[in-house]
């Protein structure tokens, strides 16, 4: 199984970055980087998250690393994060 970063997920990922340096360079490159290791369980575990049940064409769930919400796709050869959200954003 293939973990894969959708294009708006590393939108979010640039987009919290952004948000984070003027404020703590090191906290906001710690963060990518937590995320992105928080996302790495599922190679292995790929209905770890809860589905949403929403979504009904496809497999679509989420876990959470911190305080951060993150929505993945799981395909027969891949699981696609498809979205980051901090719990506290307004989406």
């Amino acid at each position: 199984m293939r973990l894969r970063w959708s294009t708006p997920a590393e939108a979010d990922l640039i987009r919290l970055h952004r948000f984070l340096a003027p404020k703590n360079r090191r906290v906001a490159t710690n963060l990518l980087r937590t995320l992105r290791a928080g996302a790495l369980p599922l190679i292995g575990h790929p209905r770890l998250g809860e589905r949403i049940d929403s979504v009904e064409e496809h497999e679509v769930r989420r876990i959470f690393v911190g305080s951060y919400e993150l929505r993945y796709q799981v395909t027969s050869d891949a699981i696609t994060v498809l979205r980051i959200w901090h719990t506290r954003e307004d989406r």
